[in-house]
């Protein structure tokens, strides 16, 4: 019996098999994406430093909250004070 026959015969298996279908894909394609980012290293044997190949200009968060820094006024107290 092949797997279509049997999925005809038993069609409450049919969304199981689709969720699976589609989490395994959505799982493939995430691991695809991050092995191609720059942080993650495959062969180490051609690029034994790979820190030196790192853009420093390239940002490497996902997303930046308060991106322009301000100094906290209670930590300055507490600095002022400590010294």
């Amino acid at each position: 019996m092949s797997f279509f026959q049997l999925l005809m015969k038993r069609k409450e298996l049919i969304p199981l098999v689709l969720f699976t279908t589609v989490a395994a894909t959505g799982a493939l394609s995430f691991a695809l994406y991050s092995l191609r980012k720059p942080d993650v290293i495959i062969d180490r044997k051609r690029n034994p430093e790979p820190w030196e190949t790192v853009d420093p200009t390239a940002p490497r968060k996902l997303i930046t909250i308060n991106q322009e820094w301000k100094p906290i006024e209670e930590l300055q107290k507490v600095r002022k004070a400590t010294r």
